[in-house]
């Protein structure tokens, strides 16, 4: 059987006699926000939520995230939300790493365990409960869908990453793989929320270089991660947002797998600026 973890341990507040010197890093390419910053006294609280608490890592900013938020939520027994989104025109994904989530979609519960994924569409009708006796953590992106027209909006999805075979990056031997909950071909989804796993050893092998804007949540394991022209060590727990074109590539450091949740924007046209043309 297969067995998966996930970095969950978050909150309390260092020790008066903790170093202050930390990997936390905000350049105009990427920014790097270590587990070691998820205190007690950064945390944030949303309308209508009940017994909720969560951590901003992204949102729309000069200079930061321009396409997507996300959220580490914490919620306690018994608390969530009837009314979790309050802007219509967004869609959402949920990645559960510890404790349950009920999550109701058009009337319909759906429990969501450790390494559960949601895709919540745009203009949904849809609540969520922690129905269970301990805290549940899960990660919440979220992002203004994009519409094109004749492409419906797409259609929830609900399903567990155990549950799915990794797809294997060519010529690697399998040692670096993606999982995915979508279609890569499915023009209907303008984001793309994925597993990548990278076994001890492993490598990103060249800077990628390209449009897509990334946030990038490291779920397991360390590695060496290079960021535009600096090599920063990351680990469970950290995240790094990487803006369109960043080069970035990456060792995997051992002894276990290195594993990250992955947002990126695609499948749509660029955004043109200035005066509509005729």
């Amino acid at each position: 059987m297969t067995v998966r973890t996930y970095f969950a341990s978050l909150g309390g507040l260092p020790p008066q006699t903790q170093l202050l010197t930390d990997r936390a890093t905000f350049t105009e390419a990427y920014a790097v926000i270590p587990k070691g910053v998820y205190s007690d006294i950064v945390t944030s609280y949303l309308p209508f939520w009940e017994k909720t608490r969560c951590w901003v890592i992204a949102r729309p900013l000069s200079g930061f995230s321009e396409t997507f938020s996300q959220y580490v939520m914490e919620v306690s027994p018994g608390g969530g939300s009837d009314k979790p989104e309050l802007d219509v025109g967004a869609e959402g994904v949920l990645f559960v790493v510890d404790g349950e989530l009920t999550v109701t979609l058009g009337g319909k519960d759906n429990l969501l365990a450790p390494g559960g994924y949601a895709y919540i569409p745009p203009a949904s009708d849809w609540q969520v409960r922690n129905q269970s006796g301990q805290k549940v953590r899960f990660h919440w992106i979220r992002k203004a869908y994009d519409y094109v027209a004749g492409i419906p909006a797409p259609d929830p999805i609900f399903a567990n990453e155990l549950d799915i075979v990794p797809n294997p990056m060519p010529d690697t031997e399998g040692k670096w793989a993606t999982t995915r909950f979508v279609d890569p071909s499915d023009m209907r989804h303008d984001m793309h929320v994925t597993i990548v796993t990278l076994q001890p050893g492993a490598v990103i092998p060249f800077a990628e270089t390209h449009v897509m804007e990334h946030g990038l949540y490291v779920l397991e394991g360390k590695a060496v991660y290079r960021l535009n022209q600096d090599w920063v060590e990351v680990e469970a727990g950290d995240f790094m947002w990487l803006r369109a074109f960043c080069p970035q590539a990456c060792y995997a450091g051992g002894p276990g797998n290195f594993r990250y949740l992955l947002y990126k924007d695609v499948n749509r046209h660029m955004k043109l600026g200035g005066e509509l043309r005729r």
